[in-house]
């Protein structure tokens, strides 16, 4: 009996080794999943797969914007984007009601003014908590987080560069591509890039941004426009064409002379063409006016430019891979299942193309690609009538078709139109318009546009029920 124990324990050591190679053979490669990207939908898929037990790694690094500014985890909308933005316009709409307020009776001594140096350090403070939140989540579910500049070597294989220019490889049974975009520079205009900000920066200036011109006049442009002017500073708004592109007009319209009328300035149907710096630090901007060919200038603080933004795909070596791409907007094609022309790649959120560049949608979509690949899941992201909002002084909310995009489709005779318009007894109620636009044949209200403002939840949760002949 002792003789077999010993020979039993002699085996132990083979029986190791093979478990080992078993192991080894079966563990092809580093990670079940590797995400590049740690933004909202890619640390979403991440947290998603490694609930199944499954091996994840994300790589995120963040390159520095054009002026230096850098951040954390978390992507755009954590660090300059949704959250940032919307505590800076709760600051302007919170200047708005302490003015109101006296109205009300209460004693406010005046003048109300607003300290930038003491907002927006909260605001930094908040973020960088965020920030860490996001690390601890991940250690949490086990997700290996690698703060590496990653980019495709085949549809397996991803190469990770750190800060010091340190390589490694690493291995994944499926790629998930999510490093979303960053904001255009009209490099065109002399002075642009030199004396210019953007959405990057604003949101972590040290000072006030003083007297700001913004050009643009997407919702990017319109919220900074307004959170500036709220909070008391002297705001102008350079506009080459149409307010909103892509939102119903009629609305755009509502939202930009509420603007106006609460102190920012437009510069409508004009383009800029020169920026200088002056010996005195300021801004001298140029400009044109696109109807009457007339130049004209004036003197800022600062510019910050709002004119689109650009898919972050340059570093990806994706056309090596044979990843393919949209030509034209820079981003990547992919299927129904977020799938791109390659095997076990795939691609989501703003990087993708024809999806809404809206955090919710890319974390859902995060979320049901990891329950695809890993949870026996057939679910696919619905894209149609996502409801978003955009954050400008008279807050607007929609979902759906605009009435120029249903009358595109469908026809000026094929769509209903109804408007229903409420005044406010004072600021503070918010739902003044209530705006349908639904198929003339009553059956699809998946081709209605609803807007209002204000009570956003409500509105769209009345669009969502509708299933009827128009009000």
């Amino acid at each position: 009996m002792a003789a077999l124990c010993k020979w039993r324990h002699r085996l132990k050591p083979a029986v190791f080794f093979q478990n080992a190679a078993r192991r080894q053979l079966s563990d092809k490669h580093d990670y079940d999943l590797l995400v590049i990207g740690g933004g909202s939908g890619g640390l979403a898929c991440s947290k998603e797969a490694a609930q199944f037990g499954k091996k994840v790694a994300v790589l995120d690094y963040v390159e520095s914007s054009p002026k230096g500014t850098k951040w954390g985890l978390g992507g755009t909308c954590v660090n300059v984007g949704c959250i940032p933005k919307k505590l800076m316009h709760q600051a302007a709409l919170l200047g708005g009601a302490v003015k109101d307020a006296q109205k009300y009776g209460w004693r406010i001594p005046s003048p109300i003014t607003h300290d930038w140096l003491t907002m927006a350090p909260a605001v930094q403070d908040y973020i960088r908590s965020l920030n860490w939140g996001h690390r601890v989540q991940l250690q949490d579910k086990k997700v290996k987080y690698l703060n590496l500049k990653g980019s495709l070597m085949d549809g397996h294989t991803v190469r990770a560069v750190s800060k010091t220019g340190k390589e490694s490889v690493f291995t994944a049974g499926n790629i998930v591509i999510a490093t979303g975009g960053r904001p255009k520079y009209p490099t065109h205009i002399p002075g642009s890039l030199e004396y210019g900000i953007s959405s990057d920066d604003i949101f972590w200036l040290k000072e006030s941004p003083g007297k700001t011109l913004v050009v643009g006049a997407s919702y990017v442009a319109l919220e900074c426009a307004g959170f500036l002017t709220g909070i008391g500073l002297d705001t102008s708004v350079m506009v080459r064409s149409i307010p909103l592109r892509g939102f119903d007009q009629q609305i755009a319209c509502l939202v930009t002379d509420y603007m106006g009328s609460y102190g920012t300035k437009f510069h409508w149907k004009c383009s800029p063409s020169k920026v200088e710096k002056l010996e005195t630090g300021r801004l001298l901007v140029s400009w044109t006016d696109l109807d009457s060919g007339k130049e004209d200038q004036d003197t800022f603080d600062t510019v910050l430019w709002a004119v689109g933004r650009t898919p972050e795909t340059r570093a990806l070596n994706l056309e090596k891979v044979g990843v393919k791409m949209n030509r034209e907007t820079g981003k990547i094609i992919v299927s129904a299942d977020e799938a791109t022309s390659v095997p076990h790649i795939y691609a989501i959120g703003d990087i993708a193309e024809g999806r809404p560049e809206l955090t919710p949608t890319a974390i859902q979509a995060g979320k049901l690609l990891a329950r695809r690949l890993f949870g026996k899941s057939s679910e696919l992201m619905d894209y149609d009538c996502v409801p978003t909002t955009v954050f400008t002084p008279l807050e607007y909310g929609s979902v759906g078709l605009s009435e120029e995009e249903a009358v595109r489709r469908h026809g000026e005779d094929g769509i209903e139109v109804e408007l229903g318009d409420w005044e406010p007894r004072d600021r503070t109620q918010t739902l003044s318009v209530l705006y349908l636009v639904a198929a003339s044949n009553h059956t699809k209200p998946a081709l209605a546009l609803l807007a209002c403002f204000g009570r956003l939840i409500s509105a769209t949760s009345i669009l969502l029920s509708w299933n009827g002949p128009s009000p």
